[in-house]
């Protein structure tokens, strides 16, 4: 799909970059564009949080993200330019963990193009979450990695 951009971003070497993902899906016939940016917060299921740790096989997430994206621009029509990056390594309450953003020529679909990416990956990715807590890391249920027998 042209007007995709797909990344894997480890947090140790650069942050997520949403001005660019902005700048991606600016076009000129779009007047719509739409945007999550998902953040670490300090508190999940009545614990405090104190950070995050994700880990992802690159090329699956990768392929995943393309999937998704195939998706979307079935559900909205084209033309659509899409953004799907997530971190992946050690986050501190703050940082970015996800930013998709959408640009449509109208609002409606541009809303409904950011909101299916983001539900998908947050579902279907293979993306593994830790969580660190004061009473140590656990992981979060429905995104641990299968366990050979």
């Amino acid at each position: 799909m042209d007007g995709l951009h797909v990344a894997v971003v480890e947090r140790r070497v650069a942050a997520l970059d949403v001005a660019a993902a902005l700048d991606f899906v600016a076009d000129p016939r779009f007047g719509g564009i739409a945007s999550f940016i998902g953040r670490v917060r300090d508190h999940n299921v009545g614990r405090v949080v104190t950070g995050i740790s994700y880990d992802l096989f690159v090329p699956l997430a990768l392929n995943q993200f393309r999937a998704i994206a195939e998706r979307v621009l079935a559900e909205v029509g084209a033309p659509l330019k899409l953004w799907i990056a997530h971190a992946k390594g050690d986050l501190a309450i703050g940082d970015l963990a996800v930013v998709v953003a959408a640009g449509t020529p109208h609002r409606d679909e541009a809303f409904r193009a950011c909101r299916f990416a983001i539900e998908a990956v947050k579902h279907e990715a293979p993306i593994w979450k830790q969580e660190v807590t004061a009473d140590g890391v656990r992981a979060v249920p429905g995104t641990r990695p299968p366990i050979a027998p």
